[in-house]
């Protein structure tokens, strides 16, 4: 049986990486210890989740390890010797890295160097999946000309329509604290494929999304619209009129990315991930949607100062992800999302 390592386990993208390939028959050994709970408090919390995964697979063995552990990291990978890692484990948010930043350097960038050279020690021939972001650009996607439409910003060039592909620049710019740690370990993951060889690749993600989301104020937009919506609380929109853009992508379809990349992986190589043009909405027509889903009226409060480095408009370009992977695409629509978003409140 082949042997899955994943990240984050019972997070949003590696619990639903751990029971999308569990159920294709991986032994699938999952890392995680619940950080989020200790970066984000009870919304943050990941035990449902993990209890959800441990309920509906069947090949899949949890690991309470803490990624920052580089002995207990070596250790793990020469015992288990996985084929495939999926690492999705992270401090996401680049509002908390401010008044956290040695915890979110050191999940971030030396948490990601420990997996890789434990990879490279224990399995060269493995391929590596890194769960990048968006950030890593900083908000030089800020300098693409947009306009003002009645609910969003749009780009204004034609040329811009299809968003922002993989030659974006990732330096001289604002990132947040976060957005630099993750530059360091997505650099870092290109490094080990290109320098070693290694079949590592980063995927730059927009906005992941899905029910599996123990979403909270500072990370998870969309699922963090949709539960205000849901049990009624205070929702904040931060700056840009509410009119800023984001486009979403189900956890299901960033699985099959991944699954994509192993059937063909290309060392040190590079994707944006989000769901395109199709999946893009701005805040305030999330909450819209969010009141439609919900049959409730949010609570808004409109805060004038925007998040710091946060993007004013950002779209995946998926191009390249179409041309290496052409059987490849989006298969979850807004409305399959915020259906199931909504419908999995029920099931917490």
């Amino acid at each position: 049986m082949k042997k899955l390592v994943v990240t984050g386990s019972s997070g949003l993208i590696g619990s639903e990486c751990a029971v999308y390939f569990d159920a294709q028959g991986w032994d699938v050994h999952g890392i995680d210890n619940n950080m989020r709970k200790d970066f984000f408090g009870p919304d943050g919390d990941t035990t449902w989740n993990l209890q959800r995964v441990q309920r509906v697979t069947s090949h899949f063995q949890h690991h309470e390890i803490d990624i920052r552990d580089r002995n207990a990291i070596l250790a793990f990978f020469d015992e288990v010797r996985p084929e495939y890692i999926i690492h999705c484990a992270a401090q996401p948010s680049h509002d908390l890295a401010a008044s956290r930043p040695f915890d979110d350097f050191d999940v971030n960038a030396v948490g990601t160097m420990n997996l890789l050279e434990a990879t490279r020690r224990s399995v060269p021939e493995a391929v590596f999946c890194f769960m990048s972001t968006n950030k890593v650009y900083g908000d030089a996607p800020n300098e693409i000309p947009v306009t003002e439409q009645e609910t969003r910003w749009e780009y204004a060039k034609a040329e811009d329509c299809n968003g922002i592909d993989e030659h974006m620049r990732i330096d001289q710019c604002k990132h947040s604290l976060f957005g630099a740690g993750k530059v360091a370990a997505d650099v870092m993951v290109q490094e080990y494929g290109r320098y070693f060889n290694m079949k590592t690749g980063c995927f730059r993600g927009g906005c992941l999304t899905g029910p599996g989301h123990s979403a909270a104020e500072l990370h998870g937009f969309l699922a963090y619209v949709i539960r205000c919506a849901m049990e009624r609380r205070h929702f904040r929109i931060f700056g840009y009129k509410g009119k800023q853009v984001r486009d979403n992508i189900h956890s299901f379809d960033v699985c099959r990315a991944l699954e994509a990349f192993y059937l063909n992986p290309r060392p040190g190589e590079v994707y944006n991930l989000g769901g395109g043009r199709q999946n893009s909405i701005s805040v305030l027509e999330a909450i819209r949607q969010a009141e439609d889903v919900s049959g409730n009226k949010m609570d808004v409060e409109y805060v004038a100062e925007n998040r710091i480095g946060d993007h004013i408009c950002y779209i995946s370009n998926l191009d390249k992800m179409h041309r290496h992977f052409p059987d490849w695409s989006i298969t979850k629509s807004l409305t399959d999302i915020f259906s199931e978003i909504a419908a999995g409140f029920g099931d917490v």
